[in-house]
């Protein structure tokens, strides 16, 4: 373990307390960063899309199952992929809580991958998940919704492009609401901004030693080797 500050504890209470000060300037300002995602615009999906299911062929708006919000992560398992993205097979391991409390807010979650429906199949049940999981084979959604225009993080300054990024895929979430029979995308976060949503990487962010120092060839596939 590398050195470290070390103090007593009227130190440690010192600094705990100015850094309280940040931490609740960045809950704020979280706050209204969500309310900024909540007021981008609603755009119509005019695409149809139409989903291999465990119950048969499903469109866009049958994904919200009878609500009015939609969660998909996009998970890279495909054509490009066709082990499964070693980091999205770490972050679905953090979803399987989160699918009946969404849905107590209105909010449907579930994850869409290019493979098709026997290999996702397969996937799920090797690493025991029970969530909802669709392919999108044969359609462009994955593209549409977590690549858009051939251009990583929406074309801003310093982005990288898809060339760039393995395989042509992305780790990604995208928010769609329902409203009147019509669909909306609403949000789309790619790679590092969907990191939030992975519970194990905040609270390594509040473990001694921070996310990486010691995690050789983190993350893993959990099935892949022994637990410490």
């Amino acid at each position: 373990m590398a050195s470290h500050v070390t103090g007593t504890r009227d130190d440690w209470l010192k600094a705990r307390i100015a850094l309280l000060e940040e931490e609740k300037e960045l809950t704020r300002r979280s706050d209204r960063l969500a309310r900024k995602r909540q007021d981008l615009p609603w755009v119509a999906v005019d695409k149809e899309y139409v989903f291999g299911t465990p119950a048969g062929p499903r469109t866009l708006p049958d994904l919200f199952d009878g609500r009015e919000q939609l969660l998909v992560y996009h998970f890279m398992l495909g054509p490009n992929t066709p082990a499964g993205c070693v980091g999205c097979t770490y972050a679905a391991d953090n979803f399987a809580g989160a699918f009946f409390h969404l849905a107590q807010h209105g909010v449907t979650f579930i994850c869409a991958s290019r493979a098709e429906l026997p290999e996702i199949e397969a996937y799920k049940e090797r690493m025991g998940w029970k969530f909802p999981w669709v392919s999108s084979a044969g359609t462009d959604f994955n593209l549409d919704f977590s690549q858009f225009t051939g251009s990583f993080n929406f074309d801003s300054p310093g982005g990288r492009t898809v060339d760039t990024v393995e395989g042509d895929e992305l780790m990604a979430l995208s928010s769609f609401a329902l409203e009147d029979g019509v669909v909306y995308h609403t949000y789309s976060a790619f790679d590092r901004g969907t990191d939030v949503i992975n519970p194990t990487w905040q609270l390594l962010d509040r473990a001694p030693l921070g996310r990486e120092v010691g995690a050789e060839g983190f993350p893993v596939r959990r099935d892949t080797v022994e637990a410490r």
